[in-house]
């Protein structure tokens, strides 16, 4: 259940860790308001730091846990990730960054602080050649299944909390393998699939909404607009910024459309959300050209995030 690299890169991130010392502990750090490939993908690396290199490790996140199937997924599976309010950086020596670069502006990382370890499965970024230790693999669907070819790799055992959400990452991040999926996931999705708790995943699929939920949707339904095979929508005012994704992705539905941008405003920031249903398509590209300088974007072919002040 893993690849050739990463068994190979196993040593090389085995002599990373060992050569610092075991009394200094390491903060896991996903980007800002995490999804759940980063939220899984942190917790298996916090779990193959502590497992097989006796290392302290806790994980963080910046933001909001706003969509409620996430917030599901971390009561359910007991990820437990700590907000950065609630810690004291001082006591960290050690940093990774999942599902997230140096340089990209949606992570919580002091400027200055070079990280130790890079995990992400979005485009290189120039910043993370200067982390101690970085795998970064675009044509991976999931940094999840990254991170759990790592702990395969190193003999550590994927819990069955860890398998439940390994599934339900893989899945969102892929859309049920309908977009940017490898090879390397459907192996770890199949893996890990029999060891998954179907209730469990039903559970997180079918999590109860607010009702600012229904808010929001009446607003983007309110404010459509479409030219040819784009449509477009701006909710104003949210009350978490992971509403705006999940509008670009319900918004893709519409019969005939093949993009979808959906904005919101969301305390000094708009979020941007792009969709589409071209598999050549480079929305990370788009993203960062309607956001220039005045803010950050990225994303993979057919999805992207961003946000302006």
């Amino acid at each position: 259940m893993f690849t050739a690299e990463t068994g190979e890169r196993l040593a090389e991130l085995s002599a990373r860790v060992l050569g610092t010392r075991p009394s200094e502990p390491w903060l896991v750090l996903t980007h800002d308001n995490p999804d759940p490939d980063a939220l899984v993908a942190g917790a298996l690396l916090a779990r193959l730091l502590h497992r097989r290199f006796h290392r302290e490790a806790l994980l963080a996140y910046g933001g909001l846990i706003g969509r409620a199937e996430n917030r599901e997924m971390v009561r359910c599976l007991r990820l437990a990730p700590v907000h950065l309010r609630n810690l004291d950086f001082s006591r960290f020596r050690h940093f990774a960054l999942v599902d997230a670069q140096p340089g990209t502006g949606n992570h919580q990382l002091p400027a200055g602080v070079v990280p130790d370890l890079v995990f992400d499965h979005h485009p290189l970024r120039k910043a993370t050649a200067g982390a101690g230790f970085a795998d970064v693999r675009p044509h991976y669907g999931a940094t999840a299944t990254l991170l759990a070819e790592y702990l395969t790799a190193a003999g550590v055992e994927i819990t069955h909390a860890l398998a439940t959400g390994l599934v339900y990452a893989i899945r969102t991040e892929t859309r049920d393998f309908g977009r940017e999926f490898a090879g390397p996931d459907k192996a770890v999705f199949d893996a890990v699939f029999p060891k998954a708790s179907k209730t469990l995943l039903s559970r997180i699929q079918n999590a109860s909404q607010p009702l600012a939920y229904f808010k929001n949707l009446h607003s983007a339904l309110e404010h459509l607009e479409t030219v040819d095979t784009l449509i477009v929508t701006h909710l104003g005012e949210i009350e978490q910024p992971d509403i705006v994704p999940e509008i670009a992705d319900l918004l893709l539905r519409l019969e005939g459309k093949t993009w979808s941008l959906a904005t919101g405003v969301y305390q000094d920031r708009i979020y941007l959300s792009i969709r589409t249903t071209n598999p050549r398509a480079d929305a990370g590209h788009l993203m960062r050209r309607l956001v220039g300088r005045r803010g950050k974007g990225g994303g993979h072919g057919m999805t992207a995030g961003g946000w302006v002040d």
